[in-house]
């Protein structure tokens, strides 16, 4: 490619990137470690028409990201996270959709000596299929194994390589011999951007009960600490109002006051036999719910002791 090609070729570039960056306001930062060309145009065929990717040089996108953040400044928040071997993508539609569709378009690979293993590797108990003279190449890995019907077997599961690990020549040889392809690979979203925040993709999986169960947590904590301090807030305004009632109602129990609350109160202090009274039904509904549940549950012992026969059959 001569210079001149390369200078234009530049400039489509930024200006591409720069359409990009003022059209979709939701960016996704995704690692694109052992994607292959291939694999990348499937990607896009299946990111038609909700997704657009673009790939670079780090140096080149963040100088685009720059030339923006006169008229955009919220989107230096994106240039500490472009590092390693990133790409954009960048939409309209919802977060989750275009991550769902990112995880979809994932292929097996086979493991290399030398690559980083994403996740655990376990060998399962099998038979090999491969005759006595490779029972070596297992001891060197410290595999156990026997032979059986003149071929080898594993005897036990084998954690092989751990996640984080560097894969090792020994290790991809066996799991090349065994025709096993422990990895998938594919584009991996780090973080999202969207109209100015800079999330992780965990948030992606928050769910409302999860938000309003936090919400409630915190109004609870607010309130606690309110009270404690006699501070008034919004959160702690129903529980003042009840303590203070409670305080006012214990006044007029001791006291001639007289409202409709204190002298329900005051009725059942002078006669609690009212308060049994009027419990009872309560008490009485709810006992006869258990005792129709016990003559349910003897009734189906008695059937099932019985298996359908009298005593004289």
């Amino acid at each position: 490619m001569v210079k001149g090609d390369r200078a234009e070729w530049k400039a489509k570039y930024f200006v591409k990137m720069n359409r990009l960056l003022e059209e979709y306001p939701r960016i996704f930062i995704v690692g694109a470690d052992n994607v292959r060309s291939k694999q990348m145009q499937q990607i896009r065929v299946s990111l038609r028409g909700i997704a657009e990717i673009l790939m670079g040089k780090n140096t080149m996108m963040n100088k685009a990201i720059r030339t923006q953040l006169s008229s955009n400044p919220a989107l230096e928040k994106l240039l500490p996270h472009i590092k390693g071997n990133v790409g954009l993508v960048f939409s309209k539609e919802d977060p989750v959709l275009v991550r769902d569709k990112l995880l979809e378009n994932k292929v097996a690979a086979p493991a290399r000596a030398g690559a980083i293993a994403p996740i655990d590797v376990i060998v399962e108990a099998q038979n090999t299929g491969m005759g006595p003279e490779k029972t070596s190449f297992f001891q060197a890995l410290n595999i156990s194994t026997k032979i059986a019907k003149g071929s080898i077997e594993i005897v036990s599961n084998v954690h092989l390589i751990h996640a984080g690990d560097k894969v090792g020549q020994s290790e991809a040889t066996l799991l090349q011999m065994l025709n096993v392809q422990p990895f998938h690979y594919g584009l991996v979203v780090e973080n999202i951007y969207d109209n100015g925040a800079v999330f992780a993709p965990e948030v992606l999986d928050i769910t409302d009960e999860q938000l309003l169960g936090k919400f409630q947590l915190g109004l609870s904590n607010v309130a606690s600490v309110s009270l404690e301090i006699g501070y008034c807030t919004q959160a702690s305004v129903p529980h003042s109002i009840i303590n203070g009632f409670k305080n006012v109602l214990a006044v007029a129990v001791e006291t001639d006051i007289s409202f409709p609350q204190a002298d329900t109160i005051k009725a059942y202090l002078a006669d609690p036999s009212a308060f049994a009274v009027a419990a009872a039904p309560v008490q009485a509904e709810a006992a006869a719910e258990e005792t129709k549940e016990e003559v349910k549950e003897e009734s189906e012992e008695e059937s099932d002791d019985d298996m359908g026969f009298s005593l004289f059959d």
